[in-house]
């Protein structure tokens, strides 16, 4: 029973393995695709080459020539440093002028924007003025027809007004008997009140 345990154990273990490593394989993640494109370094002759070509008998002739690797190893690391150092500012300056030119667009598209902003204002004050004219004429052309109408209705009235004057100086001019004095007294009354 026990053995039947652990050939179950190991069947599952062995089916998580196979299973992990069909997924990463898969589908590598960015370490693996790193890992995969990195490309390295030529290795140098000296690594290693201090000993086993030639090894040394005597200690400080060792140590000696462990000295010249180690200053030899830091000369390098130290160029490598410069050369990354310069990379970076390289890189830096790159970035520094892609921003600049970034900032130049969006500071040219501001203006852009701001200036048909002003000149669609412009436009828009243009037509108001325009619009605002041409109700100031309507109005004044309605005011000049009202007045106008109004002189004449008033002309009309001083007209019918002279001529019921005139018609009542001469009827009154006529001699009137005195039965029909009161009639024409009467008659006269209603047409002024007509009028």
């Amino acid at each position: 029973m026990a053995s039947c345990r652990g050939v179950h154990r190991t069947t599952t273990q062995f089916s998580k393995t196979l299973l992990r490593s069909f997924s990463t394989t898969s589908k590598p993640s960015h370490r693996n695709n790193h890992q995969h494109t990195h490309e390295f370094l030529e290795p140098t002759a000296f690594v290693g080459s201090w000993w086993h070509s030639d090894p040394p008998k005597d200690p400080k002739d060792a140590e000696r020539r462990l000295a010249l690797l180690r200053r030899d190893y830091a000369k390098q690391v130290k160029q490598r440093r410069k050369q990354y150092i310069q990379e970076v500012e390289l890189m830096r300056l790159e970035q520094q002028r892609k921003d600049e030119a970034r900032r130049e667009a969006l500071r040219l598209a501001n203006e852009e924007k701001k200036r048909l902003k002003a000149e669609a204002a412009k436009v828009r004050a243009q037509e108001r003025k325009v619009a605002l004219e041409e109700f100031r004429q309507t109005l004044l052309k309605e005011r000049a027809e009202k007045l106008e109408n109004w002189r004449m209705k008033e002309k009309m009235r001083e007209e019918n007004k002279k001529e019921n004057n005139e018609l009542l100086r001469r009827k009154s001019s006529l001699w009137i008997d005195e039965p029909d004095l009161e009639v024409k007294i009467l008659e006269a009354i209603v047409e002024t009140k007509a009028l």
